[in-house]
């Protein structure tokens, strides 16, 4: 009797165990693309405090590069736009715990990152540098010793200046990057680790203040992030990418945003 007893209880759990498998792998193995069509919404991350690629307008809105292309994969797609406004540090994780389908927030590449998403080809130009005063002596990353440098936690530059930045420089990390071009603009650091757009735009908004580049830090062009093992929503938005390059659609959104030829080599 205690051996029934026994081995019906070892059906039981066991039973149990793979009643709760079975839905986590379904779920980690649910086809995005799929999904998008059925639920008719495609969800994506965007920049918020990051011009010109995602800011919020003075109707509230959110304006910029990349909110113009979320658009227009979303119509690609034929599916219901939602933004999700991320900083650099939580986009990632939102993509990876499904509280999106993609991550259009300036999105540079590097190895650690491809360990955790994919990446589809590159959809806006960008690099990174370090930026100062004209009468900043900065022209290499030696140079920054003794120096205290603002940069955006997390970021592509701050990754790249981590590595090659001397022991002495003072690197100053803030969580977005309002408060990374408010370091600067309000004198708490001598120079700022950011994108050419970034400093174009201080440029704009404070003459006073100008920023000239120094060096570049690395070229890093923006890619759409998906999760891994989605062939099909890879496929599809490289597709979208490829032909708004050929019909010019990237080109008006280029010189909208950036001012600037979209690279052919882009």
């Amino acid at each position: 009797m205690m051996k029934r007893q026994l081995l019906s209880l070892c059906l039981t759990f066991a039973l149990g165990l793979g009643l709760a498998a079975t839905p986590q792998h379904a779920q980690g193995s649910e086809d995005a693309l799929e999904k998008i069509g059925n639920s008719g919404v495609v969800k994506v991350a965007v920049p918020q405090d990051f011009p010109p690629f995602g800011s919020v307008g003075t109707d509230m809105k959110p304006i910029g590069y990349d909110i113009d292309m979320a658009a227009l994969i979303a119509g690609e797609l034929g599916a219901k736009l939602e933004l999700v406004p991320v900083t650099s540090t939580n986009r990632i994780p939102y993509l990876t715990t499904g509280k999106v389908d993609l991550v259009i927030s300036s999105l540079g590449k590097n190895p650690d990152r491809q360990k955790v998403i994919d990446f589809t080809d590159a959809y806006a130009p960008f690099f990174n540098g370090v930026f100062g005063p004209k009468n900043a002596k900065v022209e290499k990353a030696a140079d920054l010793a003794e120096k205290t440098i603002a940069v955006t936690r997390g970021s592509i530059e701050d990754l790249e200046l981590t590595k090659i930045a001397p022991k002495s420089a003072v690197i100053q990390r803030f969580e977005d990057n309002s408060s990374t071009i408010s370091a600067y603009l309000s004198g708490q650091v001598e120079l700022v680790a950011t994108g050419n757009v970034v400093a174009a735009s201080i440029n704009e908004q404070k003459p006073t203040k100008m920023l000239e580049s120094k060096f570049l830090i690395k070229n890093s062009p923006c890619y759409i992030g998906i999760n891994k093992k989605q062939s099909k929503l890879m496929s599809k938005l490289n597709e979208i990418i490829a032909a708004s390059k050929t019909n010019g659609t990237l080109e008006v959104i280029s010189q909208k945003w950036l001012h600037i030829k979209l690279p052919q080599e882009l």
